[in-house]
């Protein structure tokens, strides 16, 4: 293969001896005027997928897709289908015992995962998760857990799962988005990183959105307004327009409070056993002259 004359007179481009951002190496080749420059010690989702081309999908866009450009999180995938078995790089399996559909095959996801692991501190705080209908329940409270770790690494399954083994040897969390059954992981898996990811600092623009909104205190969000004053007949309400602080916060409050009564009963009970009862204030004893 010819060099270009021009390209083999350029002298090479100094390169620092230290800095802030970390270079990883891949077994991908991409362009590097399209993969976004990751600060050092950032925080980095790896993705074991059989459709790496899913990602980042629309985690690179608005908010975590800037915040990524700027290199405040990283992300990676790894194709499955390269740790394939045989002639066909198969990746499945018909079940043991029999069944309907193919299971993922322990050997082929084992060696993904190793491959994952690979340039993670093993005293690295760096959960592994598999997004699966049967996991526990993915929330707000979760989302700040992988927040505060050093990184994830994120099993998308197919057809009817993966070998049991494999969730045993690797300590794998199942994580589950829903009672509901998608076609894969990878949906789920970007919603749970966009989640996690605007918790990081400085992905949001204010840092208040991330206390105030829904699931934050374990209350829905209160309503949100802004202009014009009336639209359609219909008015902000009064307090909102009041620039009177104190009060606005009381509506908001109360406002999340019967929403969420109204509207997810099971958080409002837990909401109630959280929230320490009030003694109740003392009558003052008559006085006896």
């Amino acid at each position: 293969m010819g060099v270009d004359a021009q390209a083999e007179n350029t002298p090479p481009r100094a390169t620092r001896s230290h800095g802030r951002v970390s270079i990883s190496a891949s077994h991908q080749i991409r362009s590097l005027m399209d993969e976004p420059v990751q600060l050092a010690r950032a925080w980095k989702a790896k993705i074991v997928t059989l459709f790496p081309d899913a990602f980042p999908g629309v985690l690179g866009l608005s908010l975590t897709g800037k915040a990524r450009d700027q290199g405040l999180w990283g992300l990676d995938t790894i194709d499955l289908r390269r740790f394939g078995v045989g002639k066909h790089r198969n990746v499945d399996d018909t079940p043991a015992g029999g069944g309907a559909g193919m299971v993922l095959r322990p050997d082929v996801v084992g060696a993904a995962l190793k491959e994952a692991a690979r340039g993670v501190d093993p005293k690295a705080d760096w959960p592994v998760v598999y997004m699966s209908p049967r996991g526990k329940r993915f929330d707000q409270a979760m989302a700040r857990r992988f927040a505060a770790a050093d990184g994830m690494t994120i099993l998308c399954g197919r057809f009817e799962g993966v070998d049991e083994r494999v969730l045993e040897h690797f300590g794998i969390k199942e994580v589950s988005m829903g009672d509901f059954v998608l076609t894969g992981g990878e949906l789920p898996a970007q919603a749970m990183i966009d989640a996690t990811v605007r918790l990081l600092p400085g992905v949001l623009g204010n840092a208040e959105s991330a206390v105030e909104e829904s699931h934050s205190n374990g209350l829905l969000e209160h309503p949100q307004y802004t202009r014009p004053a009336e639209w359609e007949g219909r008015a902000i309400p009064d307090v909102l327009m009041s620039g009177h602080h104190g009060h606005i916060e009381t509506w908001r409050r109360e406002m999340s409070e019967k929403i969420t009564a109204e509207r997810r009963p099971d958080m409002w009970e837990a909401h109630l056993a959280n929230t320490p009862r009030k003694a109740p204030k003392r009558k003052k004893a008559d006085r006896k002259d």
